[in-house]
């Protein structure tokens, strides 16, 4: 449970993993790795962060949506296997901005849930990352977070 008091240490809260929007699990194990689907900014349900980036949201606004979709991904994660603290390091993050075709910022953005991730598992949270803009995500979301992460 250190991970998960980590968590709260820094201020945040870890909720059950939202549910899947059509036909697909939230998390997959296979081997020593976890694969997350990807994960929006949903709290209790509800979409916190909508639009793009750059155009409906600042670039602060898509921080917040990728450090709540970064959570969304880690609480798919102990869904998944149980306990946070089997998790050995953070492989990669593959964050999708919702942001018009003049916004460059994507990894901006992306350092929102990078930066969280870094927070809080240290060295092992050091990952590859992608940061990739797109003119629509699904029910309008401004961020989308996959997760790939190494068990002990």
């Amino acid at each position: 449970m250190l991970i998960e008091q980590k968590i709260k240490d820094l201020g945040y809260e870890l909720a059950d993993a939202p549910k899947p929007l059509a036909a697909y699990v939230p998390c997959v194990k296979s081997g020593n790795f976890v694969f997350t689907a990807g994960q929006l900014p949903l709290v209790g349900g509800e979409l916190k962060y909508v639009g793009q980036v750059g155009k409906d949201l600042s670039e602060e606004d898509g921080k917040k949506a990728a450090e709540i979709s970064l959570l969304n991904c880690l609480s798919a994660i102990k869904g998944c296997i149980g306990e946070l603290d089997q998790i050995k390091r953070i492989v990669k993050l593959t964050v999708f901005v919702s942001s018009p075709a003049d916004f460059y910022k994507q990894p901006v953005v992306a350092n929102g849930a990078s930066e969280l991730v870094l927070k809080i598992f240290g060295e092992n949270g050091k990952h590859a990352r992608s940061a990739v803009g797109v003119p629509s995500l699904p029910i309008n979301a401004a961020v989308e977070i996959e997760m790939v992460a190494e068990l002990k």
